[in-house]
């Protein structure tokens, strides 16, 4: 008996994340001819281009450009083995900057760049695999925004990567489709995993751990591709997301807006499904199904783009909860401590679009509930038609969202 208790101590200690702590000292720094070499090999990058980075720490003094090539293979030596720094860069926002088709960027680490640390743009076939980025500043509100950055991308993977310290999202996926997010350790970030106008996304066996929020499903206003659906967030570790937000509000950035202890936020979503994931400890809120209107922010009439949150799945998640107050630094968290008293495991605006129906008994928003917690904490908001936030009341009633639909996602093109 004690050698099995034993053995199943050794076996959770080995399955625990822990948050790496990268350590360059012990790497060979590179010369300023092998930088030089570096930066050659991706200024002359020609198509079926492989670009292999020895094992080292790289000070680099600029970005690292791919412009509309294709097969390309950039390749380090290691996750941690090699390290692309751009803390002194003197130009540019972005440390690797990337654009063409069928591209994979694996085994190396990339730190510091003013903005992202990897961005890369009108892409269609994007593998990010074992791949770090984080930023080392003591400020982190000076960090970049985004640690691995695929925008207007088309079958986008990102896998086995981690990712830390983003001043907005740690790996954000934008304006793309077909996409899968798989497997991640991402902390210490704003947002842990985020997915913005994006279509046909699965995100599953991630880790997403002392963020302030751990997921997040967006659609927001005024962006190239106006709008996204189908997302399904699925065996994930969603963990003690209750790290201060250090966003910076510019622009009405809803990021900035979420209060810590979040696990998984949908914000103007559509067709999601949310479900078998673990979500602990979480001071704040479990799951948030939100209009664009819970913001506070104008209402824009953006053609194709829709503020109401609708077609929500949500089930078989397991909750555990803090014994702690809500947060109190952002509006949501002090609704919650005024409203909810402690945190809710799913708190649904309640908002809805009149064009589709005036109250919830026909369920007019498609959102379907079936979990198997017996004391599910489930809180919808019933607001005042003036608006007036103290006058905001909470119905625990969720029969009236009983039910669960299967959202499907094409994984074919993998």
């Amino acid at each position: 008996m004690r050698i099995l208790v034993l053995c199943l101590l050794t076996l959770f200690t080995a399955c625990k994340k822990k948050p790496t702590v990268l350590d360059v000292s012990q790497l060979p720094v590179a010369s300023e001819e092998q930088i030089e070499k570096l930066m050659e090999q991706f200024i002359d990058a020609k198509d079926g281009s492989t670009i292999t980075i020895p094992e080292g720490f790289f000070e680099l003094p600029g970005q690292l450009i791919l412009d509309k090539v294709n097969n390309v293979t950039v390749k380090g030596a290691g996750m941690f083995q090699t390290v692309l720094s751009f803390k002194t860069m003197k130009t540019g926002g972005e440390g690797m900057k990337i654009s063409g088709n069928h591209i994979i960027l694996e085994d190396f680490t990339v730190t510091d760049a003013p903005g992202d640390n990897l961005k890369t743009q009108n892409c269609e076939g994007i593998t990010f695999r074992r791949v770090n980025a984080t930023w080392t500043h003591g400020k982190k509100s000076e960090n970049g925004t985004y640690g691995i950055y695929p925008v207007q991308c088309k079958n986008v993977l990102v896998e086995y990567c981690e990712v830390s310290h983003s001043r907005d999202a740690g790996i954000y996926v934008g304006q793309s489709e077909n996409i899968i997010v798989r497997n991640n350790y991402v902390h210490q970030n704003v947002a842990g995993i985020e997915i913005e106008n994006s279509d046909n996304a699965e995100v599953y066996d991630n880790h997403a751990e002392n963020n302030t929020g751990g997921i997040l499903i967006f659609n927001l206003p005024g962006l190239p591709k106006a709008f996204g659906s189908k997302t399904r967030v699925f065996n994930n570790l969603i963990k003690d997301n209750n790290h201060e937000n250090f966003a910076i509000f510019q622009d009405g950035n809803p990021v900035s807006m979420i209060p810590p202890g979040s696990g998984v936020i949908v914000l103007a979503g559509d067709q999601v499904e949310i479900f078998n994931n673990k979500i602990i400890d979480h001071k704040t809120l479990g799951i948030a199904i939100a209009s664009y209107h819970i913001t506070d922010l104008p209402i824009p009439t953006h053609p194709g783009w829709t503020p109401f949150t609708s077609s929500i799945s949500i089930h078989d998640n397991t909750y555990e909860r803090p014994v702690a107050l809500p947060d109190l630094s952002k509006d949501w968290g002090k609704l919650i401590a005024a409203k909810c008293l402690k945190a809710p495991d799913i708190l649904y605006d309640g908002i809805l679009d009149e064009s589709k129906g005036k109250d919830h008994s026909t369920n007019p928003m498609q959102i379907f509930i079936d979990e198997k917690v017996e004391d599910l904490r489930f809180f919808r908001m019933v607001i005042p038609e003036d608006g007036n936030v103290m006058g905001i009341k909470m119905d625990k009633n969720v029969d009236l969202f009983k039910g669960k639909k299967e959202m499907k996602t094409d994984a074919s093109w993998l």
